[in-house]
């Protein structure tokens, strides 16, 4: 009847081993890889680095251009010229003139300058805007990166939670293998029927299958955290499942800082300042635009003898100019008066729409704190629930042991001990996401450590 044990230890001992090769994958090695490796992090990255060019002062059109042309021409003529009617100075009939390989060349350069000395503002104004463009695709990539931060520990906690429920069911395994070698000895000596001993294989068989399950799923979880840190998809790790919640204090301190911190207000600022200067670009259009350019230039013509300049001829000119220009739209047909009325209605949009927002994120903070509190509640309750089940577990396999219970009373006192360790594990996780999330709104999620 022991032989029935062997494989289940064999399985036991091979998923032991299977783990201990994996290595240890801190918080903030995760969050480390997270930030250099993260498809969605790169993309808003680079979105920061095209607003960062945009603001550039060469993107400012604060800078002159300078314009530069250049050209050559050749030409080769064959010609022969007649003079019909024409007579010589001795009354004899004038001869036609042949001219062979006449060459012309012509070359030109030069150099043209503009600039925009003033035009209503408009360049300066959309200068700043674009500064105010830049910090809000900052602010959009922390937002990016703040959402896959929350993603990123919701697949690592989900991978310390199966760990340590494999871990439980791993010993709920042994313990019930260790009930069928008990149960065999038993009926061997006559003190129990071998139904004790289907009941403990059933137990076995049950608690293999859970186990066998809780590791698909792990396997699951893992590659999905590699695909989030850009990792191979079957790269063994183990995980770190200690969770440190952050003092009350502090959180109440960083609840209190929300209006200065929170990611979703702080881009509704940047919004605000954006459409301010989108007025006031648009304004410019009521004032004159005064430019200024020059040139310089140089041409050089080079042409062939003639039938009647027998000479060659070269023509070379420099030349050099300055001017200035002033450009005022006094009427366009009201275009500009309708850009400035709606940017007006788009500011008035936006200032409503910083008013909705803060609303929210204040109702956030409020359900996200009451999430936060209860459900650390029910982790410090759960842990007394595992002590009380523990206890319960250990005074039951005492009296199973001494006979005094059946295998079915023991198997539930054992049921109930793993119920509330995997309640345990849950509510430990949840609670720290929960924290997680509040600290997102608070805007300080980036500045604590995890």
């Amino acid at each position: 009847m022991r032989k029935t044990v062997l494989p289940i230890l064999l399985l036991f001992v091979a998923l032991q081993y299977s783990t201990a090769q994996e290595k240890m994958l801190s918080k903030e090695e995760v969050v480390r890889l997270a930030l250099d490796n993260n498809f969605g992090i790169k993309v808003a990255k680079n979105q920061v680095e095209i607003a960062k060019n945009n603001k550039s002062v060469l993107n400012s059109g604060f800078l002159p251009t300078v314009t530069g042309s250049a050209g050559a021409n050749y030409q080769r003529d064959d010609s022969t010229f007649d003079f019909p009617g024409q007579l010589n100075a001795d009354g004899t009939p004038r001869d036609e003139t042949n001219l062979y390989k006449a060459e012309a060349q012509r070359y030109n350069a030069g150099v043209t300058a503009n600039y925009t000395l003033f035009d209503g503002l408009g360049r300066l104004y959309n200068y700043k805007r674009l500064k105010e463009q830049y910090q809000l695709s900052e602010l959009q990539a922390r937002e990016t990166i703040e959402n896959t931060m929350l993603q990123l520990f919701s697949v690592y906690f989900e991978v310390a939670r199966l760990t340590e429920n494999e871990n439980v069911l791993q010993q709920a395994l042994e313990i019930s293998t260790q009930r069928i070698q008990r149960a065999e000895y038993a009926f061997e000596y006559g003190q129990n029927t071998k139904l004790d001993i289907l009941n403990a294989q059933v137990d076995v068989t049950n608690d293999s299958i859970n186990l066998l399950n809780t590791k698909q799923q792990l396997a699951n979880v893992k590659r999905d955290l590699n695909v989030l840190i850009n990792e191979d998809l079957n790269q063994p790790f183990a995980v770190d499942t200690l969770i440190r919640f952050i003092p009350k204090l502090q959180v109440e301190e960083y609840i209190a800082q929300t209006d200065l911190n929170n990611v979703a207000l702080l881009q509704t600022e940047r919004n605000l300042a954006i459409n301010k200067y989108d007025i006031k670009v648009n304004k410019s259009g009521y004032l004159p635009t005064i430019g200024l350019n020059g040139s310089y230039g140089w041409n050089l013509n080079q042409n062939a003898p003639g039938a009647f300049f027998p000479g060659v001829n070269v023509n070379n000119t420099r030349n050099f100019g300055l001017g200035a220009t002033l450009t005022w739209n006094l009427f366009d047909g009201g275009g500009t008066n309708v850009r400035v009325k709606n940017a007006k209605i788009a500011y008035e949009n936006q200032e409503l729409l910083k008013e909705q927002i803060t609303l929210e994120v204040n109702r956030d903070i409020e359900n996200a704190q009451a999430i936060y509190e209860n459900r650390l509640n029910i982790y410090q309750i759960q842990e007394q629930n595992v002590v009380t089940n523990q206890n319960n577990f250990e005074r039951s396999k005492e009296q199973f042991q001494l006979g005094r219970i059946t295998s079915i009373e023991f198997r539930q006192a054992q049921i109930n001990l793993l119920n509330a360790q995997t309640n345990k594990n849950l509510a430990k996780y949840d609670a720290k996401l929960a924290e997680l999330q509040l600290l997102q709104l608070t805007g300080q999620l980036l500045n604590v450590e995890f």
